[in-house]
């Protein structure tokens, strides 16, 4: 059993901290909802009047909170986290934040002799609340191994991903590809129901390809991830079958935004001479070299 400090019962928060109240830890809970807070309470977590004394003689604390600028203030805030954190507690911060604000708030932190890792957490709440989060770690590799039965408690994916800052980053990423991934679902089933098509068909069909399996998971691993140009499907027909999405949801008045931009980027890569290679290779290709990445 440890003691364990926790700031933020958002929608996240509320649901992960039971889990480790059911783990046998002692938690200590802040935050600004009395609802909240007395919701967790009731539970077994001692409630906390300030951020200090949640993380008084914890051996680690916990933040879930919604931006970056609330983050620090509850660590070095007047009755803050860092006011409260023993020499030798670690600092867990699993809010969804830009990469550079973890490695600030961890910088700081050092500077008073004091550990962090950033933790930021995947999946839903629901998935929290039944123990099915993931954790994306950047940190030390000792203060990712200190941190490990803690967050084995609330998911079932825990991945040291370097340095501090790398979870963020991951995350982002994640979250970026995600959310791009939505709008495109969104553009291509609006297309089919302008010409008539079934939604349930179409879903039955998309779910069995690259569309709705994810590529980073079908098509990369041979080709784009292992940089082999040999074509698998060429890069110049996946710019011709976007050219045809497009002209059929310009006459159908369908909005194809990703669509349009995507476009360009294909025949900025077939320009570049990657038409006759493997559509992920050769588009993966022409970004890193946009982004000078090597």
């Amino acid at each position: 059993m440890a003691k364990l400090g926790f700031i933020g019962l958002g929608q996240m928060g509320s649901a992960m901290c039971p889990n480790l109240i059911d783990s046998g830890h002692d938690l200590q809970v802040f935050d600004i909802s009395k609802k909240a807070v007395d919701a967790i309470g009731k539970l077994g977590a001692k409630v906390a009047s300030t951020p200090k004394e949640a993380a008084q003689g914890c051996e680690v604390i916990f933040t879930i909170l919604p931006f970056g600028a609330i983050v620090e203030d509850v660590v070095f805030g007047p009755d803050g986290v860092s006011e409260g954190m023993a020499n030798n507690a670690l600092f867990v911060e699993m809010s969804t934040i830009q990469p550079d604000e973890s490695r600030s708030i961890g910088n700081r932190l050092s500077q008073k002799g004091l550990s962090m890792v950033d933790a930021p957490v995947g999946r839903t709440s629901a998935h929290a609340k039944n123990r099915k989060s993931t954790f994306m770690v950047g940190g030390a590799k000792d203060d990712f191994e200190r941190v490990l039965p803690f967050l084995e408690c609330m998911g079932e994916a825990v991945t040291h991903c370097g340095e501090l800052g790398s979870g963020a980053t991951v995350k982002l990423v994640n979250n970026y590809i995600a959310a791009v991934s939505n709008l495109v679902n969104a553009e291509g089933l609006a297309l089919g129901l302008s010409a008539g098509v079934s939604q349930e068909i179409m879903v039955e069909v998309i779910s069995k390809t690259p569309a709705g399996l994810g590529h980073i998971t079908t098509t990369w691993p041979e080709k784009a991830l292992k940089d082999d140009e040999s074509p698998a499907f060429m890069l110049d027909l996946a710019r011709k079958d976007i050219g045809l999405a497009l002209a059929a949801g310009s006459a159908s008045k369908v909005s194809l935004v990703t669509g349009a931009v995507a476009h360009e980027m294909y025949n900025l890569a077939s320009a570049h001479g990657h038409g006759q290679e493997d559509w992920t290779t050769g588009i993966y290709r022409t970004v890193k070299k946009l982004s000078k990445i090597n």
